[in-house]
């Protein structure tokens, strides 16, 4: 196996702005039968996320047993855009697509609130794509090999030539990520934005953040994503325990103070500690120790190399990811 490409979100950078969906919408899934399709998204937590609830369809794996979890309903990619594909296609009435009726709600429809009580309630913004995992339980799931890991960069990619449409790779995904057109009949997915990698260039999503919150490297390079994730080990795989060994890693989120009764900064963490590990699972409370320690020190006026990257005053020192062509 060649080198494995990965992505670092400091999550206490991203301000829900959309910029990356738009960005990576624009670029891939703007055709007829990818309407619901968001390779990248990023949701509103704790909210229900999208497809909602993703967190409990079940996938991944499970004492190294492949797990098959649930197909989403279509309702909770929010509704399908109705198009007129009918009368365009089958019935041959209408000669070119057009909406029929105005959606009532987007993506995110029901999630951008925030939890807890008032003065303590609190969210935070969580962008999501394919993981490119390690072990990819949607390559396993395919019965006909249409899904395979690439050996230069470890991008895992969908052959839609050779796609029967079984969905097998849909409900094997325990982060719902794998998409299936309709129309095509085809399961599509995240690609990496390989042609972009190939050329030296960061994916879309990273490159359009306004934010500079994404780093974009490989692991083996000594580089910003190694030491964010093996040296510092601030930036942790989301839901580790699917068991798939994500290559997109996140830098948890820490709000300001909550408030005791009496309107004064308590010692209790404004986003319940039982979340985060939820989310990251226990490694986040050592992580969350060590950036406010480096926080500390920044603030004192002492050297940290870990808010010095974090801060990514320079944005080309958020991407390391030179040609690796295939001649």
């Amino acid at each position: 196996m060649g080198k494995q490409v990965a992505m670092v979100i400091d999550l206490n950078k991203c301000i829900g702005c959309q910029a990356c969906t738009a960005a990576c919408k624009s670029l891939w899934t703007d055709e007829e039968g990818q309407e619901s399709m968001l390779w990248n998204n990023v949701e509103t937590k704790p909210g229900p996320g999208y497809p909602r609830g993703w967190e409990e369809q079940g996938g991944g794996w499970k004492d190294g047993e492949l797990q098959l979890g649930e197909l989403p309903p279509d309702e909770n990619f929010g509704g399908e855009v109705p198009l007129n594909h009918a009368a365009v296609y089958f019935e041959g009435t209408a000669d070119r697509l057009k909406q029929e009726k105005p959606m009532g709600y987007g993506a995110n429809w029901d999630e951008d609130t925030s939890s807890g009580e008032y003065p303590n309630n609190y969210h935070f913004y969580l962008p999501r794509l394919c993981n490119h995992c390690t072990k990819p339980a949607c390559l396993e799931a395919c019965p006909v090999r249409a899904i395979y890991k690439r050996e230069q960069d470890g991008i895992v990619l969908v052959d839609e030539d050779k796609c029967q449409g079984f969905r097998l790779c849909n409900r094997a995904c325990p982060y719902d990520k794998v998409y299936f057109n309709y129309l095509k009949n085809k399961s599509q997915k995240c690609i990496f934005c390989f042609p972009r990698v190939e050329q030296g260039v960061a994916p879309a999503c990273a490159r359009q953040c306004p934010g500079r919150l994404r780093f974009v490297g490989y692991l083996e390079d000594a580089g910003p994503i190694a030491k964010l994730v093996y040296e510092w080990k601030v930036a942790l795989p989301l839901h580790p325990e699917f068991g798939t060994e994500p290559n997109v890693y996140y830098v948890p989120p820490i709000l300001p103070p909550s408030f005791d009764e009496e309107g004064r900064f308590s010692d209790e963490p404004r986003v319940p500690m039982d979340y985060l590990r939820y989310l990251f699972g226990p490694e986040v409370d050592q992580a969350l120790i060590t950036i406010m320690e480096e926080m500390d020190r920044k603030k004192e006026g002492k050297p940290s190399e870990l808010m010095d990257l974090l801060i990514a005053r320079d944005w080309k020192s958020l991407f390391n990811i030179p040609d690796v062509r295939v001649a």
